[in-house]
């Protein structure tokens, strides 16, 4: 369904003028129409309402809350990333705009409610609402942060998507001796769906982009999921040698959103640093610099892929084997990423130096 809605969304981005300009920052040489993310928003809505037939899911659609809850935000946060792809919103709006469709998912009981070490449960129901509404409000501004190559973002969920999907589902089954339908891996499956349905519209050369619209979305579903997560497993059920990864449940989207976290960090430090709002844009992001070490467009994005690929399989992995075995596997994955980025692949840069912070 995404792939066949965004043919319609470019032409609406043409039609309603949401095309972005080529500024010093970009990297992109023509102007290009974005809201690809009413066309993954579209696909996803579409898939959750389908999947509401399949009798394997009847559990899971026993309480709509939830899913009202993803769907509506995400609604939300896909028309608040129209308007801004459209008439260029001012930060505040977008983050007011934010803070709403997070309040509105654990509104509708969609939130933290345990610490991710050992399943404490403290504090207050008004602290878990606000940590809540935190991870997701980050989580929607780290995707937006990575999204600044053709099929970087896209490609980034798609991949950390499946691990989570992998990992959360064999929680279910190793916990569960007969239904091992949950809602966290039914969104994670449809997440993916969803990008990969974007991909072949994105890939470079994009011809669309999927805006702020797009990265918000995935952003916000991502994060559902995660917070879901925390709630579909007893601790006390899994095996011994699943303790680590079901007692840190949320360790796995931070693996996943490495890149975009440690991205928006150091963008947030560097701009700070030089006196600047930490939403001032620049052309010092991570894939900036992976251009300015001479990889091409398309070498840039695979590294940036294998990356998310070592870290969140990497902690996936924990679900199914052992610590030792995950670690030396791990290490190897982080020698072979280290050797593609800085190794002799890379050409001569033909992109602007980066600037001074």
């Amino acid at each position: 369904m995404t792939y066949l809605m965004t043919p319609l969304a470019r032409w609406c981005a043409l039609r309603w003028g949401a095309i972005t300009a080529v500024r010093d920052r970009d990297v992109h040489a023509i102007p290009t129409p974005r809201l690809g993310g009413m066309a993954m928003y579209v696909g996803i809505l579409v898939a959750l309402l389908l999947a509401s037939t399949v009798p394997f899911l009847d559990g899971v659609y026993a309480n709509p809350r939830p899913i009202i809850g993803i769907l509506g935000g995400a609604a939300l946060v896909c028309a608040l990333g129209v308007a801004d792809d459209i008439w260029d919103l001012d930060w505040l709006t977008k983050l007011i705009g934010q803070v709403l469709a997070a309040g509105f998912l654990a509104w509708q009981g969609v939130q933290l409610y345990q610490l991710p070490i050992g399943g404490v449960l403290l504090g207050s129901e008004r602290m878990w609402t606000f940590l809540t509404i935190l991870t997701v409000v980050v989580a929607m501004n780290a995707v937006n942060f990575v999204d600044g190559l053709d099929g970087l973002a896209a490609g980034v969920l798609a991949i950390g998507g499946a691990a989570f999907f992998l990992y959360s589902y064999q929680l279910i089954v190793d916990a569960s001796s007969d239904d091992y339908a949950s809602l966290a891996t039914l969104v994670l499956a449809v997440l993916v769906g969803a990008c990969v349905g974007f991909l072949p519209h994105n890939v470079y050369p994009a011809r669309i982009f999927m805006g702020d619209s797009g990265s918000m979305v995935l952003g916000f579903v991502f994060s559902a999921a995660a917070i879901v997560v925390t709630g579909q497993i007893e601790p006390e059920d899994v095996l011994v040698r699943q303790q680590f990864p079901a007692f840190l449940p949320m360790l796995l989207p931070f693996a996943v959103l490495l890149i975009p976290l440690l991205d928006m960090a150091l963008a947030v430090v560097r701009r700070l640093g030089a006196g600047k709002s930490p939403f001032h844009p620049d052309r010092m992001h991570l894939h900036h610099r992976m251009l300015a070490l001479g990889h091409s467009h398309r070498r840039s994005v695979a590294i940036m892929y294998v990356w998310t690929s070592v870290f969140a399989f990497g902690v996936a992995a924990l679900v199914m084997w052992s610590t030792t075995i995950v670690l030396v596997v791990f290490g190897i994955g982080v020698l072979v990423a280290t050797l593609l980025t800085l190794g002799p692949l890379r050409g001569r840069a033909s992109h602007p130096p980066l600037e001074t912070p």
